[in-house]
């Protein structure tokens, strides 16, 4: 149970009390949810969404940092229990083996239904950089080796607010003397503008790689309007990419690091038009060590890793098949639970954004990302505050609330202005007090709440203004 203590923000002689969780008695299988934040559930589905994880709960620390990993849904952890004791290799004929097996095609069938692909475009691998790293250097080699001219140099476009997954890989390619890339700016939103990825295009190019949603401030990148520019410069008018793959360094393909957007968001990689996509389990409620790479039919890259003759002879490796019932479940329930669940998600966002908006003065805070809601996902908030030590206030409420200053992938301890907000031209007075606030399946009302009783707290104990009559309201 939540027992944190009502908060009080102290500024001269007015004290102002936000109150926060109430003590919640709601079990996870009781179907009188009370929470507000509960979607009403169908009579045929039990949804839990809305409702406390008890785990969580029992911490007495409020968790909204869905975008650094999601805890493992309820469900996934019960589809993952017969596989702690189920035993057999996948690869093998026998009884033990063939269960296994079936596993894995199902995880196969349900994490395509996601995407909207065939099953066998379906890669699975341990992690999203192994995915993003496979589809780079993949496209890489295939080219150079296509090219049958040992100093032919591959190039790849890319932007400079993509995940260090994809920026390190290209860095490490360029140093090794196989590969050069260019780095596209992005808008002050973060937004990629389709025509300078088609200016940075040479004939080099063998690939674009642009994310789908940026995972520090949220921003929907125009991932169709990329593909058409990528597909018209290599005169692909019907997806086949055969022909071009016979050719030199001018076939370009298209990959989009998918990680933070399911699971949030729809995402179709028929309807993008991309040829390759990461997709990562414990983004959405599976649990970490699995994802995918989704490689469109036709497409030709060289395998990353190598050995027996796993996914179809192009990822070697015995599949986790523990982790994999795991991500196959969580997808399912992405695709079951998507629209009431971003409903969820965008409601609660919202309403942390207004309250902690109306108690800053207006001159005194930026709210990161695209304004509309169809640009930006629907769970994630960045807001920076002028003259805030961001890091020190997580700190002080580091057993109470679980946000982050910027994306959990990067180094913690190292306080520097995120290279995502500098691509952005943030001002560095606002920059240095970025909080990433980012909210999931199981965050209620009472937390969102609490959470911004919080960060009122520790933003006036540091002497910052705060807007007195928004919080008397």
């Amino acid at each position: 149970m939540h027992l944190l203590a009502k908060t009080f923000v102290k500024t001269g002689h007015l004290r102002i009390r936000e109150d926060s969780i109430r003590s919640n008695k709601t079990l996870f299988h009781d179907r009188a949810v009370t929470n507000k934040s509960v979607i009403p559930l169908r009579a045929t589905c039990f949804s839990a969404i809305g409702t406390p994880l008890p785990h969580i709960e029992q911490a007495a620390c409020i968790y909204l940092d869905y975008n650094g990993t999601t805890p493992i849904f309820p469900e996934v952890a019960e589809a993952m229990r017969p596989f702690l004791v189920q035993h057999g290799n996948p690869s093998s004929s026998h009884k033990f083996g063939r269960e296994c097996n079936m596993a894995v095609q199902k995880a196969r069938q349900q994490v395509a239904s996601l995407i909207n692909c065939h099953p066998h475009e379906v890669y699975f691998t341990s992690c999203g950089t192994e995915s993003d790293n496979w589809a780079i250097v993949g496209t890489v080699m295939a080219a150079r080796r296509r090219s049958n001219a040992p100093s032919f140099m591959a190039h790849v476009v890319t932007s400079q607010v993509e995940h260090p997954a994809v920026l390190e890989c290209l860095k490490h390619l360029q140093q090794q003397g196989l590969a050069t890339y260019t780095a596209i700016p992005v808008d002050h939103t973060g937004t990629v503008d389709p025509l300078e990825v088609e200016a940075a295009i040479i004939s080099s190019t063998v690939l674009v790689t642009i994310m789908h949603s940026n995972n520090e401030v949220g921003t929907i990148q125009p991932i169709s309007e990329v593909a058409a520019v990528v597909k018209g410069l290599r005169g692909d008018s019907n997806g086949d990419l055969n022909r071009q793959q016979q050719g030199t360094g001018s076939s370009i393909l298209f990959h989009t690091d998918a990680a933070q957007s399911l699971g949030k968001v729809q995402v179709d990689v028929r309807a993008l038009d991309v040829d390759m996509a990461t997709i990562v389990g414990h983004k959405f409620g599976a649990p970490k060590g699995v994802a995918a790479l989704y490689i469109r039919d036709g497409v030709e890259i060289s395998s990353f890793f190598l050995g027996g003759g796993q996914e179809g002879g192009r990822r070697a490796g015995t599949e986790n098949v523990l982790l994999l019932a795991g991500f196959g479940r969580a997808a399912e329930l992405a695709v079951q639970e998507r629209e009431a669940l971003t409903e969820h998600m965008q409601r609660l966002r919202d309403d942390l954004q207004d309250q902690l908006c109306r108690a800053l003065p207006q001159e005194a805070y930026l709210v990161n990302g695209p304004s509309s809601p169809s640009q930006r996902l629907p769970n994630t908030l960045s807001i920076s505050i002028k003259g805030l030590d961001s890091p020190r206030l997580l700190a002080v409420l580091a057993d109470e609330l679980a946000a982050t200053a910027g994306a959990a992938c990067h180094v913690p301890g190292y306080t520097h202005i995120s290279s995502v907000l500098a691509a952005m031209d943030v001002p560095v007075e606002y920059a240095a007090g970025t909080l990433r606030l980012s909210v999931g399946r199981h965050t209620t009302q009472e937390e969102v709440d609490a959470a911004v009783g919080l960060i009122l707290r520790e933003i006036a104990a540091q002497g910052l203004p705060l807007r007195l009559p928004s919080l008397t309201a």
